[in-house]
């Protein structure tokens, strides 16, 4: 098939975090959607052995991304693409927020 559709809110959630990788049959990147509530975080991380870079894409709300060491605030409609060994680390503010993540290769 040459497209696959998925609405993410009918997909299981882990900690606000929608997977959708697997959902889409994607092969080569991965796409989540975070509903994040109000000081919501997410564990400092890198992407090195995978080789994945990151984009957050910040839908509504307001946070900051930690990359290296640095915080970058991010209110809605900012992105930050975040290369593979580049530890990252999110963290929400102080209103509901959502983000698209997407990476790959």
């Amino acid at each position: 098939m040459s497209h696959t559709k998925v609405n993410y809110e009918e997909t299981e959630s882990t900690y606000g975090m929608h997977f959708l990788r697997d959902e889409l049959d994607c092969e080569d990147h991965g796409v989540t959607v975070v509903d994040a509530d109000p000081g919501w975080q997410n564990p400092e991380h890198d992407h090195g052995d995978e080789d994945h870079e990151e984009v957050y894409v910040l839908v509504s709300g307001e946070a900051t991304i930690t990359v290296d060491g640095e915080d970058v605030p991010m209110e809605a409609g900012d992105a930050v693409r975040v290369s593979p060994g580049a530890t990252r680390e999110l963290t929400n503010g102080d209103t509901e927020s959502q983000f698209v993540i997407t990476g790959a290769p």
